[in-house]
């Protein structure tokens, strides 16, 4: 499998890699969680553009994105516009959406941009071209609330991210019981041992999920996000508590 190299972070090499997504609404209140995500020290920093109140004013987002990249230093920064359909806090005209990640895109302050597999075809195309263009890592991504789809059709959408020359791709799924998160659990360990090419990340959301979100290295995902402040989908832990966690297994998975 193909490792991804964003600075000095290696994706799909040892330990997951931990992500902490930033939340806030307002100015203030993004400018306090990168405060307590620096303290955590993560291997990024994922920007949830969704949630800031004035994302619909891209020369607010793009002001904002400016000062972001000054706070956090050298930490890799992923810029994510959740759609509604997929979790999102903001609904928004498929133009505006294919507009603000150019923008974001060519901008020269993200390290990583999330692109949805089920954007329409042609803009999903361009974008992943126009951050090929600007050295920009493309993380290709499904999130399904509702359901967990069954172990084919998990396995489908991971391997057609894959082909969409994404570099990292990403499924998250809504267990409703014990056995979708085993299921998920498998269909991880089967792209691991046959499919993958490229790093992946796999999660299965809410409190029956945890499993997913500690034991990627086990069965090859690559990364975990991590709260400092906010959770941005449900069942995430802290930072802290999963640092903890995917610190122990590594050691004792050698």
């Amino acid at each position: 499998m193909k490792r991804v190299k964003i600075k000095d972070i290696h994706i799909g090499k040892g330990m997951p890699k931990i992500i902490i997504p930033i939340m806030g609404e307002t100015l203030q209140e993004i400018n306090h969680e990168l405060s307590e995500a620096k303290q955590e020290k993560p291997d990024m920093i994922e920007w949830r553009a969704d949630a800031f109140l004035h994302v619909t004013n891209i020369e607010e987002v793009l002001r904002l994105l400016a000062e972001i990249r000054k706070l956090i230093d050298d930490i890799p920064l992923l810029y994510t516009f959740r759609t509604y359909k997929e979790g999102g806090r903001k609904e928004v005209t498929l133009n505006y959406y294919e507009e603000l990640l150019s923008q974001v895109i060519q901008s020269g302050f993200i390290d990583v941009i999330d692109v949805e597999l089920y954007i329409e075809q042609t803009i999903r195309e361009r974008l992943v071209q126009i951050a090929r263009q600007n050295n920009v890592i493309v993380l290709m991504s499904n999130h399904d609330f509702q359901t967990t789809p069954a172990n084919k059709d998990m396995l489908a959408r991971l391997i057609a991210m894959q082909e969409t020359r994404a570099d990292i791709v990403k499924l998250a799924v809504m267990p409703q019981n014990e056995e979708d998160v085993l299921r998920l659990l498998q269909v991880a360990a089967k792209m691991k041992s046959t499919y993958a090419q490229k790093p992946f990340i796999t999660i299965a959301m809410g409190p029956l999920g945890i499993l997913s979100r500690v034991g990627g290295e086990v069965v090859g995902s690559a990364a975990s996000f991590g709260s400092a402040i906010q959770a941005s989908a449900p069942g995430q832990i802290t930072a802290a508590e999963l640092r903890y966690i995917l610190q122990t297994i590594h050691r004792y998975s050698k």
